[in-house]
């Protein structure tokens, strides 16, 4: 039966070209975003001897999973990959957002990315001549800031701290955690606060990740997000990690897939307003009480060796995740997302020419271990 949804909601809004509104010095911040990211790399390659990603350095989990598109979905939600019902096997990588590889103490936000195969349609610029979809997601259902002009002006004094002053990063973090549990406990979320470094530590299978920013929705517009959908997930959502380790979410991640598996439901908000929704804006959370969050898929993830040596060698060496590695279908909007369409393949080339490791698109789902 297809999806239920309030009689009362406002139709979607439909795509058009018309709803982005490029700015004249986007190609400028784009360029200086990327000269940064180039910066980020060398400085962990000159301090480590090897390059890592200029975001998301440190995988806490690569996985193999299966995307099942739910049956009935009701023709507003069945669009693009989520159309026709049917299971795409999936490649899922979960992350903490900066680019130097961190103790654990310095808890930050977590990201996850997840590459599906076996998707067929029109591809995005890029993507030319390949079968997978990309969907890159962060904890919290806002970007920090509302455009990429902003975002450069964050970055570059966080660029100038990568690999520096490690314990007192940790410290940061540690004073942080307090309160930021207290501004929860009154209903409320900080966004720089988990930024800098007070972010909670609980197991990041237990969590809720968000595109944040806006993709096209076949004729519609759209933000997706993935929730915990098993008990066994549900149940971490809560279990606070001793970040004693500098590795104690990979641990944590590990001991939970050992024995069991889990699922998170893939849900989409329909852009039903272009005012309190807005494209260009990715700092604006779009009001649920307009466009509730609806569920299009799950996906499940299989007890397995949650990460390895072996598996961080095959995926964050040689496999790259992009927001534009996809179908036309699932365009990304906004002036976030179109920065993003120049800065991800100019870091990944960067990383790449220093490690001597070719980064390639897999056509189906990578083997292991």
């Amino acid at each position: 039966m297809p999806d239920f949804v309030p009689p009362d909601l406002a139709p979607p809004v439909r795509f058009s070209p018309d709803v982005e509104k490029v700015q004249p010095d986007e190609d400028e911040v784009a360029r200086k975003i990327a000269e940064q990211m180039r910066y980020i790399i060398d400085r962990t390659h000159k301090v480590d001897g090897h390059a890592v990603r200029s975001v998301h350095a440190k995988s806490h989990a690569i996985l193999q999973a299966t995307l099942r598109i739910h049956e009935g979905l009701a023709p507003e939600l069945a669009q693009g990959i989520f159309a026709a019902p049917g299971d795409h096997q999936a490649l899922v990588r979960i992350s903490t957002i900066p680019g130097d590889v961190l103790r654990d103490s310095v808890s930050l936000p977590r990201g996850i990315a997840i590459k599906v195969f076996g998707v067929q349609g029109d591809r995005l610029p890029g993507s030319e001549g390949e079968t997978t979809q990309d969907f890159l997601m962060a904890g919290g259902p806002v970007f920090s800031v509302p455009t990429a002009k902003a975002f450069l002006g964050n970055l570059k004094p966080l660029a100038l701290t990568t690999e520096r002053a490690e314990w007192a990063k940790a410290a940061l973090s540690a004073v942080l955690r307090p309160v930021e549990r207290a501004i929860e406990a009154v209903g409320l979320k900080s966004a720089a606060l988990g930024a800098f470094g007070g972010y909670q530590p609980t197991n990041p299978l237990g969590e809720s990740y968000f595109t944040q920013v806006p993709l096209r929705h076949g004729d519609h517009i759209a933000k997706l997000r993935v929730v915990p959908a098993s008990a066994s997930f549900r149940a971490l959502s809560d279990d606070r990690i001793d970040l004693d380790d500098p590795d104690a979410i990979r641990a944590a991640v590990i001991a939970a897939l050992a024995g069991q598996g889990g699922a998170w439901t893939v849900e989409v908000q329909l852009c039903r307003d272009l005012d309190t929704m807005p494209v260009e804006d990715a700092s604006v959370e779009w009001p649920e009480e307009q466009s509730p969050f609806q569920p299009v898929a799950t996906l499940t993830v299989p007890a397995q060796q949650a990460w390895s040596a072996e598996r961080s060698a095959i995926v964050d060496e040689t496999i790259a995740f992009r927001p534009w590695r996809g179908i036309e279908a699932h365009r990304p909007l906004g002036n976030v997302m179109r920065a993003r369409r120049h800065v991800y393949p100019v870091a990944a080339a960067h990383r790449s020419a220093l490690t001597g490791c070719p980064i390639h698109e897999p056509q189906r789902l990578p083997d292991l271990g």
